[in-house]
């Protein structure tokens, strides 16, 4: 299905996520655990992608090997001691930065589109406005944690606005997947994320941005609490 999409598409998809586990990694301050976790699981998910395992869309559907172990993962680590103690020592400066990597995903996103690989709605010209995270996110870097003049409050403002951003784009790319269940985009369904390297946004970037706004909001919201 994907045989005619442009080489440097899928070049510029890799690097994108190799750049996203690299600065994760050096958030979790140079972490071997967490790096050999990353890499044994993008290279499940490559394996399973490039074998067309998950064009199979009957219910369940077997997508769902690529998005909820990484979901069940983040819960884990927000409610167990381990994984709190390991929240607790993560770099919030580096995963700030972490969201420039949402604009070459939206370029992406957008090329697949041009391709007739997902449908427009999951691009920056249809309902995704997540690029403006990515744009966002080098002031918030350098306001917030370098110069240090943008408040707390508005760095907590700025997390919760791309979260949502982000879980209302994951909403309509889920719901546009050729599955029983879909409700949007018919005529050209969410096919690429189906293949391989492009499992790798549902399976590695998007828990790793989701992970990274998740922590960065308990870590803003303890930090009111210290200034009242």
């Amino acid at each position: 299905m994907l045989e005619n999409l442009a080489p440097h598409i899928s070049i510029i998809f890799i690097i994108t996520t190799f750049v996203s586990v690299f600065l994760f990694y050096k958030a979790s301050h140079s972490s071997k655990k967490v790096l050999f976790l990353i890499i044994a699981w993008a290279s499940i998910q490559a394996i399973l992608g490039y074998s067309s395992f998950y064009l199979d869309t009957s219910l369940p559907p077997r997508f769902s090997l690529a998005i909820i172990p990484p979901l069940l993962l983040v819960v884990i680590l927000f409610f167990t001691k381990k994984g709190k103690t390991f929240i607790s020592q993560l770099d919030i400066k580096i995963l700030t930065i972490l969201h420039t990597i949402r604009i070459p995903v939206e370029l992406v996103l957008y090329w697949l589109f041009l391709h007739k690989s997902i449908p427009e709605l999951m691009t920056f010209s249809g309902r995704n406005f997540d690029i403006l995270a990515g744009i966002t996110a080098p002031f918030m870097y350098y306001f917030g944690y370098i110069y240090k003049i943008a408040s707390p409050k508005l760095l907590l403002g700025w997390n919760l606005a791309c979260l949502s951003l982000l879980l209302f784009i994951v909403i309509n790319a889920v719901l546009s997947f050729p599955f029983p269940f879909q409700q949007f985009a018919f005529d050209q369904p969410n096919i690429a994320l189906l293949y391989f390297p492009f499992v790798w946004l549902a399976s590695i970037v998007v828990p790793i941005v989701l992970f990274s706004h998740l922590v960065s909001i308990q870590y803003l919201f303890k930090q009111l609490k210290t200034l009242k």
